[in-house]
C-alpha cells in the first residue's frame, strides 16, 4: 500500500455511493484528453481565485473613483467570499447528482457575465451585486474542480494534477496584488480597478468554449430515481455558513452582527441532526457525514482551515502596511510578494511529483518553512523600523512563505481526497474548500483586528510583527496537526 494511503477502520462504513446514472457510461478519456481538460480547469481557478486577492490592491481606486463609502468597501470584500463559501458545499452535492460539467460550465458563464457587470458598475450598489454573483458563479465551478481531477486522474498522474492545482491556489493568491497593482499603475484609478475585473471575461469565453468541447461527456447525468438534492439540508448548511461567515467579515463595523454565532451553530447542529435522519431514512443525504469517519479527510480538512485562517492574512497585511505606513504605491506593494508567488508555483509542481511517496512529510516540511519565513519577516520588520534594514528585504523573508504554500496546499488537496470515493468528490472537495473559506474569513477579520488595534496604541510595525506572532501562533497548531497524521500513518505500518 502506497506509504501516503490512511485505511479505514473495518469497523468504519465508508460512504454509500450514489446510485448510478441512467444512459450512457461516462467517457473515459485519454492521457491527452485528462491534461487539456485539466488546462481548462485550471485557467478558470486562477480565474476565480485571483479575484479574491486582486482587489486588496485596488480598494483605494475604487473608493475614489466611486465616492464609496468604508461600509461599501467592506462588502466589496465580504460579498464575493460569502457567496462563494455559502453555495460551495450544495455546488459540490449537485455535481455529484447532475454532471459536473454542466455545473463547471453554468459556474464559468455566471462568474464572467458578473465580471461585465462589476467591471462596468456605475456605483458602489452595482459593483457590490456583480461581486455577489461572482461569488455564486465560482461557488459553484469550484467544487466541480476536484470532482473532475478525482474522475479523471488516478495514482501518480493524480499527484502531479492536484501539484498543478496547488500551484494556480497559492500563485493566485499572491500574483493577485501584483496583477492589480500594475494595471493601476498602467490605466490609472478608475479604468485600473474597472480592468480587474474586466480581464476575466477572455478567460471565461475562451474556458467555456474549450470547456464545451473538452469536457467529458455527458456533460449532464440523471440519476436512475428521482433526484435527491436535499434541500433542507442545503438549505440548514447554507445558512449555518452564512450566519458564521458574517459576524468575521463585517462584525467590525457592526458588532450587534457577533450575536449571530450560537445562531450558526445551532443551525450546524440542526443541519447534521438532519443529515443523520434522512439518511436513515433511506434517502440520500447532501453530505455524508460517513466522510468524516475517514481520518485522512477529517485531518486535511482541518489542516487547510487552519493554515487558510493563519497564512492567507499575511498578504492583506503587508500590503496594508507597505502602503499605509510606507507609502508604496499599489505596484511596489504588489511586488514585494512576487518572487512569493514564483516559489509557490514552483514548489507546487515539485510536490506534485512525491506527493504519493512523501506523503504528510511534505506538508510538514512545507508548514515549518511558513514559520521560518514568518519568523523571518518579524525580524525584517523589527530592523526596518529601527532603520537598520531596508523593507525590500521582505522579498526573501516572504519567499519562504510561497514555497511554503506548494509544498502544503496541493500535497493537502491530494491526501485529503484520497480515500474519497469518486461519487462523492464534488461534495468532499466542497467540504474542503469551505474550510479554506470560512479559515480565510475568520484569519482575516481576527489578525487584521490584532493588527488595527494594536497600530492605535503601538504604531504599525509593533502592529505588525504581533499580528505576524498571533499567524505564528495558527500555523503552529496546523503544524499539531499535521505531524499528529503523519505518527498516525506511521502506527498503521505505512
Amino acid at each position: 500500500m502506497p506509504a501516503t494511503e490512511h485505511p479505514q477502520n473495518s469497523s468504519v462504513a465508508a460512504p454509500q455511493a450514489q446510485t448510478p446514472s441512467r444512459g450512457s457510461k461516462p467517457e473515459v478519456l485519454t492521457p491527452g484528453g485528462r491534461w487539456k481538460l485539466l488546462g481548462v480547469l485550471l485557467a478558470v481557478m486562477f480565474m476565480s481565485l485571483v479575484s479574491v486577492s486582486i482587489v486588496n490592491v485596488v480598494l483605494p481606486s475604487i473608493e475614489s473613483t466611486l465616492h464609496a463609502t468604508e461600509a461599501d468597501m467592506q462588502w466589496v470584500l465580504a460579498g464575493y467570499a460569502l457567496t462563494f463559501g455559502v453555495v460551495l458545499v450544495a455546488a459540490g452535492r449537485a455535481g455529484d447528482l447532475l454532471g459536473r460539467g454542466i455545473m463547471f460550465i453554468a459556474g464559468v458563464v455566471i462568474f464572467t457575465l458578473a465580471s461585465v457587470l462589476a467591471g462596468l458598475a456605475g456605483d458602489p450598489l452595482m459593483l457590490n451585486i456583480a461581486r455577489f454573483i461572482m461569488g455564486i458563479g465560482s461557488g459553484l465551478l469550484n467544487p466541480q474542480v476536484m470532482g473532475l481531477i478525482q474522475q479523471h486522474f488516478t495514482g501518480a498522474e493524480r499527484g502531479r494534477a492536484y501539484g498543478l492545482l496547488g500551484t494556480v491556489i497559492g500563485f493566485s493568491v499572491a500574483i493577485g496584488p501584483v496583477m492589480g497593482g500594475a494595471l493601476i499603475n498602467w490605466l490609472g484609478a478608475d479604468a485600473g480597478w474597472r480592468a480587474t475585473f474586466l480581464v476575466n471575461v477572455p478567460i471565461g469565453v475562451i474556458a467555456m468554449i474549450l470547456a464545451i468541447m473538452w469536457l467529458p461527456r455527458p456533460l449532464s447525468t440523471k440519476p436512475k430515481d428521482k433526484v435527491d438534492l436535499d434541500p433542507v439540508g442545503g438549505v440548514l448548511l447554507a445558512a449555518a455558513i452564512f450566519a458564521f461567515l458574517l459576524p468575521f467579515v463585517q462584525g467590525r463595523e457592526n458588532p450587534w452582527l457577533w450575536v449571530l454565532l450560537p445562531l450558526a451553530l445551532l443551525c450546524f447542529g440542526l443541519w447534521a441532526g438532519w443529515e443523520k435522519r434522512y439518511k436513515a431514512r433511506g434517502s440520500s443525504p447532501m453530505v455524508e457525514l460517513a466522510l468524516f469517519k475517514v481520518r485522512s479527510f477529517t485531518n486535511g480538512t482541518v489542516i487547510a482551515g487552519l493554515y487558510f485562517m493563519g497564512v492567507s492574512s499575511v498578504w492583506v497585511l503587508v500590503a496594508v502596511y507597505t502602503q499605509q505606513a510606507l507609502g508604496f504605491s499599489a505596484l511596489e506593494a504588489g511586488l514585494i510578494a512576487l518572487p512569493a508567488a514564483l516559489l509557490s508555483a514552483v514548489s507546487s509542481n515539485i510536490a506534485g511529483r512525491y506527493v504519493m511517496t512523501a506523503g504528510r512529510g511534505l506538508v510538514i516540511g512545507g508548514i515549518l518553512s511558513a514559520l521560518f519565513g514568518l519568523i523571518a519577516t518579524v525580524f525584517v520588520v523589527e530592523l526596518q523600523s529601527r532603520g537598520l534594514v531596508s523593507i525590500w528585504w521582505m522579498l526573501l523573508s516572504l519567499a519562504f512563505i510561497g514555497a511554503a504554500q506548494g509544498f502544503i496546499i496541493s500535497p493537502n488537496q491530494a491526501l485529503t481526497l484520497m480515500e474519497v470515493p469518486v461519487e462523492n468528490s464534488g461534495s468532499a472537495g466542497g467540504l474542503m474548500q469551505t474550510s479554506q473559506r470560512v479559515g480565510t474569513a475568520v484569519g482575516i477579520a481576527v489578525i487584521t483586528a490584532v493588527f488595527y488595534g494594536m497600530n492605535h496604541v503601538f504604531g504599525y510595525a509593533l502592529a505588525l510583527i504581533l499580528a505576524l506572532t498571533a499567524t505564528g501562533i495558527l500555523v503552529l497548531a496546523t503544524l499539531w496537526v499535521a505531524v499528529a497524521d503523519w505518527r498516525y500513518s506511521r502506527r498503521l505500518g505505512q
